[in-house]
């Protein structure tokens, strides 16, 4: 598996991107994370500060709600993923074109139940 961010990570054990981080480690697949607070939550590093994430992404899993997207879009395309997944709440159209003009595939999708079925 490729490595994902999860955009929006919460320390918060009863939040979804929370969880999300859980059934990664889970599954061993390589997770970074960004949010608002930094911290460690299931061995893996949240940073509060983007710019970090030096790394390349296959996958950004989006916890964020569509108006605090738009001052990350540059971010997230800098990153180059092949793939950004719109959890429910996160749907945002006008980051969806962005995306797709840079070729990155956009899912509408929810990363826990990609990953219960075996399909992530």
């Amino acid at each position: 598996m490729k490595k994902t961010l999860v955009f929006g990570a919460s320390l918060k054990p009863n939040r979804y991107s929370n969880l999300a981080l859980k059934r990664l480690a889970e599954k061993g697949i390589e997770t970074v994370a960004f949010g608002r607070t930094g911290g460690t939550s299931y061995g893996i590093q949240i940073t509060a500060n983007l710019d970090a994430i030096q790394t390349a992404v296959h996958t950004v899993t989006l916890y964020m709600r569509p108006e605090l997207q738009r001052s990350y879009y540059q971010a997230i395309l800098r990153l180059k993923p092949e793939r950004v997944i719109f959890n429910p709440g996160t749907e945002n159209p006008e980051f969806y074109a962005l995306l797709k003009a840079e070729g990155i595939e956009v899912l509408e999708a929810c990363t826990l139940v990609l990953l219960a079925i075996g399909t992530y």
